[in-house]
């Protein structure tokens, strides 16, 4: 795949197992701009189901989870992601308890929800999710949204339902407030 730039056409892709020199440059009048073309999705070219779908309705929940060991903090990456039915909610129910049950102990999680929409009928269940992740699984949780009405809506959607919004503008503010809360819960006799 060739792009138009202000020095010339570049190439900017190249489909897997394509030799530049031999099975492109050999063949054309002239030299394009060859910096470093990305490979095409290897999908594109074998005579079966892409998988698509998958991307499309967050089949994939488990790659939108991962673990920091050294701090203890699991993170949730729900940016794009689209709850529209229960089994969503579901999904990512059993996602969140697969993963903190593979770490072994209680965690504390950090969610982004940057370009997430959820039904609106659907804020009660994920509402009582969240509340059974943290009364099993979570010793903390925090959220970030870039956005201002998403931060608004989950605030008033958890507190409404009895649950600490913690909402923040950006990660780095979600992560302090588990840092302050670790060192408050550390300073406090059991």
């Amino acid at each position: 795949m060739f792009k138009l730039v202000d020095k010339g056409l570049e190439l900017v892709e190249i489909a897997p197992g394509i030799d530049i020199d031999k099975d492109i440059l050999a063949h054309m009048d002239f030299k394009p701009i060859v910096g470093h073309p990305e490979l095409m999705d290897k999908r594109i070219f074998i005579d079966e189901p892409m998988g698509l779908l998958n991307d499309l309705i967050n089949l994939n929940m488990s790659d939108r989870v991962t673990y920091d060991a050294e701090r203890n903090i699991l993170f949730v990456n729900l940016e794009g992601w689209h709850a529209r039915t229960k089994k969503d909610i579901d999904d990512l129910r059993k996602t969140l308890i697969q993963a903190s049950e593979k770490v072994g102990k209680r965690v504390n999680s950090v969610v982004n929800h940057d370009g997430w929409k959820i039904n609106e009928a659907l804020y009660d269940d994920y509402a009582e999710m969240i509340d059974y992740m943290s009364q099993h699984y979570y010793l903390t949780t925090t959220r970030y949204a870039t956005s201002a009405f998403a931060r608004l809506k989950m605030k008033e959607a958890l507190s409404k339902r009895g649950l600490q919004p913690h909402v923040f503008e950006r990660r780095e503010a979600a992560e302090t407030f588990l840092e302050v809360v670790s060192k408050e819960k550390a300073k406090t006799p059991a």
